[in-house]
């Protein structure tokens, strides 16, 4: 029974690392299309044309909201062509008082039932639909957002250029506030570049953010919205590929989030994040390798080895923990490990994944002292990702919004002062 079990063991082992190794060799491969950047025509060169419901979903958000809408009130687009909508969802601050005061029409959604940043967006899309005021697109905010002036010019570039849906540029409104803001300011710039982009240049599906992104108004009313889980932004993009639409991507439109402050509430975000990470992978998982198989299409494939990225978190976590513990022990015991794939290729290839990020965010002239030193504690936020995925997984089916608190008041002109001041002294 034991030599059974050993066996077992060896190959459930061999099986997962295999898998998890290919899945890493395939992302580093695809990565390495967005290392250049291509020149793109201005969005000047277009005419203006589509015309916009900017649509910002906002839970007692009084503090930061004001900035929002004076930064897309603001916007290099003709104000003819857009209007700025704010859904008060379940608000009992000041919100929609703050909204109409900074020119926006405020939409109030009181629904102690259906909570949560999907099912408010999935009201407003009708709400607004009905009204039949000739809109091609909409573009969602989250309220503790601030937006370049260029994000409507982008995102009309684009559709004309026959996108239906397009994501844009997550930067950070708060990068060097706190090491949990510099490690999620990293993760998103190396993210963009290295997944995103590659993704737009060989024409497959790159992945909604939950905000600064731009939907086709007549594809809403074909398909509906329907994404109400935790994590409405992946739950969309899968439902789009299964109809063979493609997520387009601007590098240009570029949208500046806040990002929490501390790692409690990185912590209590991120797991739920992951519970609706796992839902979406025990939703979509089959549906994706089946339309990949059958069809041979790549985007479906592409889109299933996403949805697998909570078991290579949780495998990298375990082959980092058996690999310290074996220094340590190398006798073995309770850390004894298999390795089908030896343990210094995996060392190797991750501290490569390491280093080739800041040279990846040097090229989107981010890259200064201040983020240097970030790169010290940034192996730390990746390993808090093993618990956080296990605890998203365990609980996935745990359906209850948990709302992060904004609080960075900072409006767009001071960040394109810093931005131009970090540009001057970027190494």
């Amino acid at each position: 029974m034991l030599v059974i079990k050993e066996g077992f063991w060896y190959f459930l082992s061999a099986f997962i690392q295999l898998i998890t190794f290919v899945l890493a060799i395939y992302f580093f491969c695809i990565s390495i299309v967005g290392w250049i950047k291509r020149k793109e025509k201005s969005a000047s060169d277009y005419p203006f044309e589509k015309r916009f419901a900017v649509l910002i979903a906002a839970h007692n958000e009084e503090i930061v909201i004001g900035e929002l809408v004076d930064s897309l009130q603001n916007m290099n687009y003709p104000k003819e062509l857009y209007d700025i909508f704010v859904v008060a969802d379940n608000c009992d601050d000041n919100t929609a008082t703050i909204s109409k005061d900074h020119g926006a029409i405020v939409l109030e959604r009181t629904n102690k039932i259906e909570k949560g940043k999907g099912f408010a967006l999935e009201w407003a899309f009708d709400k607004i639909l009905n009204m039949q005021n000739g809109y091609d697109a909409f573009c969602v905010f989250d309220a503790d957002n601030v937006v370049d002036p260029c994000f409507l010019a982008e995102m009309n570039k684009k559709m004309l250029e026959g996108y239906r849906v397009i994501q844009g540029y997550i930067d950070s409104k708060n990068p060097f506030d706190s090491w949990i803001t510099a490690s999620y300011s990293i993760a998103f710039w190396t993210s963009n570049r290295l997944f995103q982009l590659p993704r737009s240049y060989l024409n497959m599906t790159c992945g909604l953010c939950g905000t600064g992104f731009c939907v086709d108004c007549e594809l809403i009313k074909e398909m509906g919205w329907g994404a109400t889980c935790l994590t409405e932004d992946l739950e969309f993009t899968m439902k789009l590929a299964l109809r063979g639409i493609s997520v387009g991507w601007s590098h240009d439109a570029v949208v500046y989030d806040e990002k929490p402050l501390t790692l409690k509430q990185s912590w209590n975000q991120r797991i739920r994040w992951m519970q609706g990470y796992a839902d979406c992978t025990g939703r979509f998982l089959g549906k994706m390798l089946k339309k990949a198989i059958k069809e041979k299409n790549i985007i479906a494939f592409d889109c299933a080895t996403y949805l697998l990225q909570p078991l290579r978190i949780v495998v990298y976590g375990i082959i980092a923990l058996f690999t310290f513990m074996q220094f340590f022990y190398p006798q073995g015991g309770l850390f004894r490990m298999n390795y089908i794939i030896p343990n210094y290729i995996w060392m190797v290839f991750l501290i490569a994944q390491f280093l080739y990020g800041p040279l990846i965010i040097m090229s989107e002239r981010k890259f200064n002292l201040k983020v240097l030193l970030a790169y010290a504690v940034y192996p730390y936020y990746n390993l808090t990702w093993v618990p956080i995925t296990i605890i998203g997984m365990i609980h996935s089916d745990k359906k209850e919004w948990s709302h992060t608190a904004h609080t960075r008041k900072i409006n767009i002109s001071e960040i394109s002062a810093h931005q131009n001041n970090s540009e001057k002294t970027a190494i």
